[in-house]
């Protein structure tokens, strides 16, 4: 048998069919399982706030120990201009990519401009 980690990456196409709560429990029951989980497109800032929210719930003593999670923003122009973002016009963007994985597997060593650098271990 293969030792490793599994890796489950979720394209925007999956998740754009998902409600926000699906999406957190897909993740979360992942995680928990000791899986890394990549995002092609990352959560909105709501998602990611419900997501931590229930990771806090989930977390207890000698079990589940939480999340790593890690994303950098998307580049495109749909941010909108200086008028959207003084008068609140332009919507916020998700992130372009997510990593999201058990802290005690997942650790990310280095966040740039246009890459992520991490380390993961197998479950033990």
């Amino acid at each position: 048998m293969i030792q490793g980690v599994q890796i489950d990456m979720l394209s925007s196409d999956r998740l754009s069919r998902m409600t926000s709560m699906e999406k957190i429990r897909l993740i979360l029951d992942d995680v928990r399982q000791g899986y890394i989980v990549v995002l092609e497109k990352g959560l909105t800032p709501e998602e990611q706030g419900k997501l931590l929210e229930s990771t806090m719930m989930e977390i207890s003593p000698g079990g589940f120990s939480g999340i790593e999670i890690e994303t950098y923003p998307s580049t495109s122009g749909s941010e909108g201009g200086l008028f959207s973002k003084l008068f609140g016009g332009g919507k916020t963007p998700a992130g372009r990519l997510m990593v999201i994985g058990p802290v005690d597997q997942l650790k990310m060593l280095t966040r740039e401009k246009d890459r992520l650098i991490a380390w993961a271990s197998a479950a033990q």
